[in-house]
């Protein structure tokens, strides 16, 4: 069960990246393989957490992060009609050490792959996997333009959601959003040290992030998205931009300066989500991680966190003495998932729904629960990612 030969790693994304400097650097023969002429991300802004920033201090890409991305001390969201606080979380002092550091997602790609460029990663592009058959006890991997690759004694999927090599099903949920990422307003209300977001019910809501800058440049930029139903997603490129800017700041007027470079429908991007996890995300010869395993809504922030501490996992479980190093990965990784997805799951339907109880139970009950210690500390242990331990078994960070 130990593999000891080559490895391919399907995806260059965070998870895939991420994986590929941690593995080579342990002395291993890798190769990635990505769907594009050129490795390049997809996406706008996200949060990586404090046991994500600890993962990429391992990685030896934590201090170029840092560098290019914004830190975040708080998630504040309002009520859009009452102007209620519903929702108030705070990391640590503003200022302190304990942070979450709101990136670009090209600028969290870029410093992952430099590392996985350091440590000589070879990368097979415009390579879309589509298979990854059993081959005389290892794995060869089967493009969709009919190439072949291997033989591999180790397949690391890490192609996302969209992954053909994961068995999982995944239950999509009711509401996704569309994305933007626009530069940092010179005027503006909204403070840039924090998640800002506005609600109607569970039917509207809106935010802001800031995300830092770009490698190379110095323009701040800030990550904006709108609540949309899926059924809605399609729908929208048909409606007129100018509408949907002006319901969009007459319900948050404040969001009226990060709308002045959207000018085309392609200025946002649609984002679907969905709830899924694979009981066993290994098998003979093949490891799932990041969202080929495991799927959950955004509301926690944990996405890029989960595929940075999957791929940590996968690194620490190859280099221990373990029978079997992928049920040892699993197992690792088995409750931090399990209670995050449990937790998305509950949350999600407060912030992003057709329900007029659940808002209501939110503002009015969990709301004024949420500032009574020990809450407020436990919920900044839930966003930071280390509610539970993100490695069971392993000092982390």
């Amino acid at each position: 069960m130990r593999p000891n030969g080559a490895i391919a790693i399907v995806g260059a994304g965070i998870g895939g990246l991420a994986a590929a400097a941690l593995l080579a650097a342990q002395g291993r023969e890798v190769t990635l393989f990505d769907r594009f002429d050129a490795p390049r991300p997809v996406g706008s802004g996200l949060v990586v957490q404090p046991v994500g920033l600890a993962a990429l201090d391992r990685i030896g890409a934590g201090t170029a992060a840092r560098a290019l991305g914004a830190p975040i001390w708080r998630m504040l969201g309002h009520e859009a009609r009452s102007g209620k606080a519903v929702l108030d979380v705070h990391y640590g002092p503003e200022g302190g050490a304990r942070f979450g550091l709101a990136i670009h997602r090209a600028s969290l790609f870029h410093v992952l792959h430099e590392a996985a460029k350091a440590q000589d990663v070879a990368v097979v592009t415009s390579a879309e996997i589509v298979a990854a058959r059993e081959a005389g006890g290892a794995r060869e991997l089967v493009a969709k333009d009919g190439r072949r690759f291997g033989p591999f004694a180790l397949v690391v999927d890490a192609a996302g959601a969209g992954s053909a090599l994961s068995p999982l099903r995944a239950r999509p949920v009711p509401y996704g959003a569309i994305w933007g990422t626009v530069p940092w307003p010179g005027a503006t209300a909204i403070p840039d040290d924090r998640l800002s977001q506005r609600y109607y019910r569970a039917s509207k809501m809106a935010g802001i992030m800031p995300v830092g800058r770009l490698p190379g440049e110095t323009q701040p930029l800030a990550a904006i998205f709108w609540s949309l139903p899926h059924a809605a997603l399609g729908a929208w490129r048909d409606r007129a931009l100018d509408d949907w800017k002006a319901e969009a700041v007459a319900f948050w007027p404040d969001f009226a300066p990060f709308l002045d470079t959207v000018r085309l429908h392609d200025d946002m991007v649609p984002a679907q989500y969905s709830h899924g996890t694979l009981g066993r995300p290994w098998g003979k010869g093949i490891v799932h991680i990041g969202d080929a395993a495991h799927r959950a809504s955004p509301q926690l922030g944990q996405g890029a966190n989960m595929a940075l501490l999957d791929a940590l996992a996968l690194a620490l479980a190859l280099e221990s003495d373990a029978d079997n190093p992928m049920a040892f990965y699993a197992a690792m990784r088995r409750w931090h998932v399990r209670a995050y997805q449990a937790m998305s799951r509950g949350l999600t339907p407060q912030y992003q729904s057709d329900s007029r109880v659940l808002p209501a139970l939110r503002d009015w009950v969990m709301v004024p629960l949420s500032r009574i210690p020990p809450m407020p500390g436990m919920l900044s242990r839930v966003v930071s990612g280390d509610l539970l331990p993100p490695l069971a078994g392993q000092p982390f960070p």
